[in-house]
């Protein structure tokens, strides 16, 4: 014959099952995140991408970061904001350019589609790629936050308009 549980094991019972539940909330909020999915780039595994990791920001453009275990990337606001380091430089480019904070960045409009707009690092090796959603209202705040994460990339060329060649 069975005996019936006690108070003390319907507890532990009840117990167990409200940590597994909690558990698998976690697990599938960590799965289905938009910040998921996020590739490396080609040179992602650099030692110049490797030393930028330490200065990820803990909030860029006021959202918090993500948990991203992707090589030299990074993601605020469950993917509103997306850093990619180590991707070729570009070579010049007509794209729009823009310098924040003394870093170069060229709106990346071939990339630009699908809700979001991409950035990426101009003159700097290894390239940095941001990509922001485009409902993200502080792109400003983004790109003032992520240029000094970028900065300490090694310059070697600057972003220049139809002002700076001489005639």
């Amino acid at each position: 014959m069975m005996k019936k549980p006690t108070r003390r094991q319907w507890l532990a019972i009840g117990t167990t099952g409200a940590v597994l539940a909690l558990a698998a909330v976690f697990v599938v909020r960590e799965v289905t995140s938009s910040a998921s999915g996020i590739e490396p780039a080609e040179h992602a595994d650099s030692r110049a991408c490797a030393g930028l990791a330490d200065g990820y920001r803990d909030t860029v453009a006021g959202k918090d970061r993500d948990r991203v275990d992707v090589p030299g990337a990074a993601s605020w606001g469950d993917g509103a904001v997306v850093w990619r380091c180590g991707l070729t430089p570009i070579p010049p480019t007509v794209d729009p350019c823009v310098t924040v904070n003394g870093v170069d960045w060229v709106l990346w409009e071939a990339e630009s589609t699908g809700g979001k707009k991409s950035l990426i690092t101009y003159g700097r090796t290894p390239a940095v790629e941001v990509t922001v959603r485009d409902d993200t209202t502080a792109i400003d705040a983004a790109l003032v936050d992520i240029s000094r994460m970028a900065a300490p990339l090694r310059k070697y060329t600057k972003c220049i308009s139809t002002s700076d060649v001489p005639l």
